[in-house]
């Protein structure tokens, strides 16, 4: 009776719960929204407003270090306040409200502010959504968890680049009127991530802190604190990957596609990525619970090193499609894992923080990253760009390796 009892325990310690499961419907939702846009957001930038690489760089690091910045403060509150959801909810119920003004925009400053609010939303919910998974699901499958919260995720980013590849696959004509009725169709989805908050998510009643007292670094380990440094410089190298688009559109304008052609071929490669992504995300999970976090993140940056590599030198198309697949690998085997490496490392009370800490120095790297990224690719070539961004990553990896610690786990 006793072993009968332990296996069943066993089983649901290893079970993902509701929180987890709505959470991954909210983000598939959002990410449809988002990925309907983001992969054309270049070419709308370029083409339809007459932007360039620099530009591009600067609209895209001043929305991501605005969500970073946030991220930081709202899992901070969030620990103080131990209310999750209310941040969760005004996060992603700000995007959805921003997302239809790119119909609007008719100057790249307009797309700046829209980008702007748009990632306020995105700092306000992420660390608190990433806490409650940990904190309403067992340590021994936080790979899992996050990796199934990836998953669904980037599944929305499956779906999201599919609409929108029907969407210009049916007006045909891909002026701007297309490009305002994708804008138009993408808030649905968002819309939708709302109501789902609204109805399901549950969050268990914590009593809050008295008062919200100001952060101590000091609470934080050691193991932490560099996980920290390995995250600021493999990021410094890690751009927008607005970038990769941009260099495979360019790439299939050489190889004499027709313009009004390019955009459905890049959500065609924008799929590619995504479906690798999805397919990679709780297996890459599942292996750093068994595996471990740290080996699983350095395979991950060995094979972005790879990539940028390759994109630096491909002028191939055969060769970007690969490339975009095997970045997909990338993203599966790092995105879930360095969360649930941030979950290991952090204190019990301090979860929102710590994953505030994590996506603020992970998001200020990003803002220098894709700005330098642009610089470079301006003034230099995207050669240079790219090989910049694999050698930051090639260091990243020697600290990650000699100076991060495993966490042991239950």
């Amino acid at each position: 009776m006793e072993e009968g009892s332990t296996i069943k325990t066993d089983d649901k310690r290893r079970r993902l719960g509701r929180t987890v499961i709505v959470l991954g419907a909210v983000s598939f939702f959002t990410d449809a929204a988002s990925e309907m846009i983001y992969p054309i957001l270049p070419l709308f930038i370029t083409s339809i407003l007459g932007a360039g690489p620099a530009f591009l760089g600067i609209i895209e690091g001043i929305a991501e270090g605005t969500a970073s910045l946030l991220k930081g403060f709202s899992g901070f509150i969030s620990d103080k306040l131990r209310k999750r959801k209310a941040l969760i909810l005004a996060g992603y119920g700000l995007s959805a409200i921003t997302r239809p003004f790119f119909i609007f925009a008719q100057n790249v400053w307009e797309v700046v502010f829209i980008r702007f609010f748009d990632r306020v939303g995105k700092g306000i919910r992420t660390s608190p959504r990433d806490a409650l998974i940990a904190e309403s699901t067992d340590q021994v499958i936080w790979g899992k968890a996050y990796g199934f919260h990836r998953a669904l995720d980037t599944l929305g980013a499956v779906v999201g680049p599919t609409l929108g590849l029907l969407v210009f696959w049916i007006l045909g004509n891909h002026g701007r009127s297309s490009y305002n009725t994708l804008f138009l169709i993408a808030s649905i989805p968002g819309f939708i991530a709302v109501i789902l908050i609204l109805a399901l998510l549950k969050e268990k009643k914590v009593s809050s802190s008295t008062g919200i007292q100001p952060l101590k670094f000091s609470g934080f380990t050691k193991g932490f604190k560099m996980l920290l440094v390995v995250v600021i410089v493999f990021t410094l190298g890690n751009s927008s990957d607005t970038f990769l688009l941009l260099k495979a559109s360019r790439a299939f304008s050489s190889a004499g596609i027709k313009s009004s052609t390019i955009p459905i071929f890049i959500f065609l490669l924008w799929l590619t990525f995504n479906i690798v992504y999805t397919s990679i995300s709780m297996p890459g999970g599942i292996l750093s619970d068994r595996l471990g976090r740290k080996k699983t993140l350095l395979l991950g940056f060995l094979i972005y090193c790879g990539v940028y590599v390759g994109f630096g030198f491909s002028k191939s198309i055969l060769w970007l499609w690969l490339l975009m697949a095997t970045y997909g690998v990338f993203y599966g085997l790092t995105e879930g894992v360095m969360k649930a490496y941030v979950a290991d490392l952090a204190p019990r009370e301090m979860k929102g923080t710590a994953f505030g800490l994590y996506h603020m120095t992970d998001g200020i790297s990003k803002l220098l990253a894709s700005v330098i990224f642009g610089i470079v690719w301006q003034l230099v070539n995207a050669k240079a760009a790219f090989l910049m961004g694999a050698a930051l990553a090639a260091i990243a990896s020697i600290l990650l390796w000699f100076f991060c610690e495993e966490c042991a786990r239950d």
